[in-house]
């Protein structure tokens, strides 16, 4: 069977539009979190979003490389959700659903295009899942800390670090202004166990 016959064929293009819509949904998010001076957050839920762009890209390569015409277009019915609204707390709630999502999708895809024959995109797929569910988990640990003002607030003493300036101090709570470069606690680096 041709890769251009195939089910996991509408798949990638399903998963292009996905991963481009997951792109530009984080992204909000990103924008929410500069808007509120939450700088390091931001940061992270950036690195997400070019993991999101370059799933984007590998998926899109793949179609390309299908046939040797160009493409114009490919009919694919896929849901886009529209939940998120300007509440940066529910927005993390919400995008760790949709990678929760993307997982069971994945993995379903992966079972397809195994079926048909096209074990490395079936690889793909897994792997795909595999980082959905990193991103899953980030954006819920994201949301409980943020939900229960536990970003800058922690349990026992750790070790915060501006990264404006790079000043450490140990606290169980971070610095509101950085000492040395006055800096806004939204300068301060999370704590966030899931990215390690």
């Amino acid at each position: 069977m041709q890769l251009i016959e195939s089910k996991t064929y509408v798949n990638l293009a399903r998963s292009y539009s996905s991963e481009c819509q997951a792109m530009v949904r984080y992204k909000f998010i990103e924008y929410g979190a500069r808007n509120q001076n939450l700088n390091t957050l931001a940061e992270i839920i950036d690195k997400i979003v070019y993991n999101e762009f370059n799933h984007a890209r590998i998926i899109y390569t793949k179609i390309q490389d299908a046939s040797k015409n160009q493409i114009d277009n490919i009919d694919v019915c896929a849901g886009t959700p529209f939940r998120e609204k300007w509440d940066l707390t529910e927005n993390l709630r919400l995008a760790a659903v949709d990678e929760e999502k993307e997982v069971k999708i994945y993995k379903s895809f992966s079972k397809t295009a195994a079926q048909e024959g096209f074990d490395d995109l079936a690889y793909l797929f897994t792997e795909l899942s595999k980082i959905e569910d990193k991103h899953r988990k980030i954006f819920t640990e994201l949301h409980a800390q943020m939900k229960d003002n536990a970003m800058y607030k922690k349990d026992k003493s750790v070790k915060w670090k501006c990264t404006a300036c790079g000043y450490e101090a140990m606290g169980d709570a971070a610095f509101e202004t950085c000492p040395v470069c006055n800096a806004k606690q939204g300068q301060v680096g999370l704590i966030v166990k899931s990215l390690q």
